[in-house]
């Protein structure tokens, strides 16, 4: 079932198109990845969503109906964690619910029992300075889970890591997903973590940003881990093929 649909829609900042006809739809339970350069307004289409933006033209629409500027659809996790430094992470994690307007008290209680299952337990009390990178972006994407909005928009979250720590955490993510499966769109520069964690990738041109492709990821899962199939390593080069290739730019 179509969770969210894009259809035709452009955007213009500042008198320079941004977007430029995107037609895009997310099934319910899929993971989705948006690849595409640097600069080529996949965070743009974040702001669409998240409503701090409006298209020039095209519809918006989630679970069949248009898209508002109340709409409560999108739980957003940014590139950088964005955790408060002077929160504990427990109350960093649990901002988002009491912006809703939850108790804190109340808000503690649903998130402690997810400590574990995202690695955090013993943390809680903690400040985000005294955890490693991948923890606190581990803490964010909690922070972005327990909203509990239908999906969940993920944009780079681990473009700022070295490539080890972002390595562990695309494998964490992983587990997470197989185990939860959130209805996720992803936002990402990097190739192979496209076809590591999607069932889909659409494949942005530069600014103004267009669907030059779409491809099905059929890899089983889990993929992380393991030594790269004769197929994803096919994918993976059609994929620079089509960011390398792009036609009337």
């Amino acid at each position: 079932m179509t969770v969210l649909a894009m259809d035709n829609v452009s955007l213009t900042l500042g008198g320079t198109r941004v977007l430029d006809d995107i037609s895009l739809h997310v099934a319910r339970g899929e993971f989705v990845s948006i690849l595409g350069p640097s600069g080529s307004g996949k965070s743009s289409l974040f702001r669409l969503l998240t409503g701090a933006l409006t298209p020039d033209r095209g519809s918006i629409r989630v679970d069949g109906a248009p898209l508002s500027s109340r709409s409560r659809a999108f739980a957003f996790m940014p590139q950088r964690d964005a955790l408060m430094p002077w929160r504990r992470i427990i109350d960093n994690v649990i901002l988002g619910l009491e912006v809703q307007g939850m108790d804190r008290a109340e808000a503690r209680a649903r998130v402690l029992p997810l400590f574990a299952t995202f690695g955090l337990e013993g943390f809680e009390r903690h400040y985000p300075a005294q955890l490693s990178g991948g923890m606190r972006q581990r803490a964010a994407l909690l922070r972005t889970i327990v909203q509990d909005r239908p999906i969940q928009l993920l944009d780079e979250p681990f473009g700022a890591l070295d490539a080890l720590t972002r390595a562990g955490m695309q494998g964490w993510l992983e587990q997470r997903w197989q185990a939860a499966h959130w209805t996720t769109l992803l936002v990402t520069h990097d190739v192979r973590e496209a076809v590591a964690l999607s069932d889909r990738i659409y494949v942005f041109s530069r600014r103004p940003a267009r669907i030059i492709a779409e491809f099905e990821v059929a890899e089983p899962r889990p993929r992380l881990g393991r030594p790269l199939s004769a197929n994803a390593v096919r994918l993976e080069a059609e994929l620079f093929d089509a960011l390398l290739t792009q036609t009337g730019d």
